[in-house]
């Protein structure tokens, strides 16, 4: 049984929600996936640290290291990845992830990231990581436009949402048989592609494979979600996903909206029990 976590920024909320709840009530899987924020979920379950995710979308995100113009203009990032998934959670850092815990459960997981030079997915894995040195995180979440691409082996890389915002193939690849897809829109939400071909031809001028890739999106994320239900009415996927986000937008500071759409999930995770 695997779990792949879509993130979505501070939407994903939602998700830390659903795999709180997992947490508390003894649920395992197999295998993780995450994309973007997802990723840094799922290393946050594998390890135990329930609550830990939650922390970052609600204490440390208003934090204008953390996001702001002022990290835009002054590193050419909107996001202070380094900040994020470096200062914070490092061992000597305020949040820590428990990278111990994390490699002593032994489950396989991947994280997504898009190649800024080909516009193609890759899929890293443990081997990707190690104490204190997580840029596998911070590619993953390099929004583009908003952020320069990050560099892994001195190679650009953006936020994997761009070339596979729902990786199942993987994971069906990877060897799962069963999967819990947790969405942080609504299930019958499908994206326009009206933003992200704006946002492409301002990424084309210096990586205009992943600009391909993004003005692509929306097309991508619209048959990979209609595939997933076309799976779950088959019993391989259970699809978790909010009623309504309330306006929680990928960069939403609010922590008041924050919590509700993480107490939701929590709710709706409930659902797992006639599936697993």
């Amino acid at each position: 049984m695997g779990v792949i976590d879509v993130g979505g920024g501070l939407r994903s909320a939602y998700s830390t929600g659903v795999l709180d709840y997992c947490l508390d009530n003894g649920i395992h899987f197999d295998y993780g996936l995450g994309v973007s924020a997802g990723a840094a979920n799922i290393t946050s379950y594998l390890a135990g640290q329930r609550g830990r995710p939650l922390r970052f979308y609600t204490k440390y995100c208003p934090r204008p290291e953390y996001m702001s113009l002022g990290n835009f203009l002054r590193d050419g990032s909107y996001l202070g990845l380094d900040y994020i998934y470096g200062t914070l959670m490092n061992e000597d850092g305020e949040d820590p992830l428990d990278y111990d815990a994390l490699v002593a459960g032994g489950v396989p997981y991947r994280i997504t990231v898009t190649d800024a030079l080909s516009g193609m997915p890759k899929y890293l894995g443990p081997e990707s990581m190690s104490r204190n040195h997580y840029d596998a995180l911070k590619a993953t979440a390099c929004l583009p436009v908003l952020d320069k691409p990050y560099p892994l082996d001195g190679r650009p890389y953006f936020d994997g949402t761009i070339s596979d915002p729902i990786p199942f193939r993987q994971a069906f690849a990877d060897g799962c048989t069963k999967l819990v897809v947790i969405l942080t829109r609504p299930r019958d939400f499908y994206r326009n592609p009206d933003k992200d071909i704006a946002s492409s031809m301002m990424l084309a001028v210096r990586y205009p494979e992943a600009a391909r890739a993004l003005a692509n999106r929306a097309h991508t994320y619209n048959v990979e979600l209609n595939m997933c239900k076309r799976l779950e009415a088959q019993g391989k996927v259970r699809i978790i996903a909010p009623k309504s986000i309330d306006g929680v937008s990928t960069l939403t500071k609010d922590p008041d909206k924050i919590q509700n759409l993480y107490n939701r999930a929590y709710n709706d995770a409930t659902a797992l029990r006639n599936f697993l």
